[in-house]
């Protein structure tokens, strides 16, 4: 895919809607109200006309910044009670944007999930993680389908040469500088995972640390060869 095709980050549209003054205004004065706030309130607690306001809480409802609600505030019900009014409250999904993408959340998840199984079933806990990865790699090429959709849509930047398919980018990049056995470990486990589960049959990852911005690379099936190993695994178990 061209760098000009490639689909920008998830949020990125959302989090530019508060780049408006009064937009991030209202969506402060939402965020920070522990009941859903109703236009006319938002728009005399800032001093903006009502139509103002309404226009700029739609847009970040539309955003996905806001969730809406309709109720009525006035405590009349029946008939003459009036229309119920539209209150807004601030949206339960997280966003966040990096560039270059970086998943720390799935690192931290990954992470999470291996000590809890390890210290369950006294399993070492590099080897879980390991486990681990791989059975995420799975559903994360399963759900994509293939595997350069499943690259690009978790932030390794896959681009093609002859050699097969190099990654531009580590979505750990942080925690690889630090725990380098560690996190390529963890990666090459995830990958592998995400090719089996996109049913990939014409490539075979293999540790390449002089590859690109990744530890990792696909190689057509039929340049692999005997002499490719994974990467080492980390010599302690600590993670720092």
């Amino acid at each position: 895919m061209s760098s000009s095709s490639r689909p920008l980050p998830q949020g990125i549209s959302a989090i530019s809607a508060l780049d408006d003054p009064a937009r991030r205004a209202l969506y402060e004065l939402i965020a920070g109200s522990a009941e859903p706030v109703g236009r006319d309130a938002a728009a005399s607690a800032l001093g903006f006309s009502r139509s103002t306001t309404a226009f700029h809480l739609d847009r970040l409802a539309d955003a996905g910044l806001l969730s809406v609600e309709f109720r009525r505030i006035s405590g009349k019900t029946g008939p003459g009670s009036g229309r119920p009014a539209k209150l807004y409250r601030r949206a339960a999904s997280e966003l966040s944007v990096s560039l270059p993408a970086r998943h720390y959340d799935l690192a931290g998840e990954l992470m999470a999930e291996a000590i809890g199984e390890s210290g369950a079933s006294g399993e070492p806990v590099l080897e879980t993680l390991a486990r681990v990865a791989a059975r995420t790699g799975r559903a994360l090429g399963a759900e994509a389908g293939d595997l350069t959709s499943a690259l690009e849509q978790n932030g390794f930047e896959p681009r093609g040469d002859a050699a097969g398919i190099v990654l531009g980018n580590c979505p750990f990049h942080r925690l690889a500088e630090r725990n380098t056995a560690v996190v390529c470990a963890l990666n090459f486990e995830l990958l592998c995972g995400v090719a089996e589960g996109a049913g990939d049959d014409a490539h075979v990852i293999v540790a390449d640390p002089d590859a690109g911005e990744c530890c990792v690379r696909a190689i057509p099936t039929d340049q692999h060869t005997a002499a490719i190993e994974p990467p080492p695994k980390p010599a302690h178990e600590t993670f720092s």
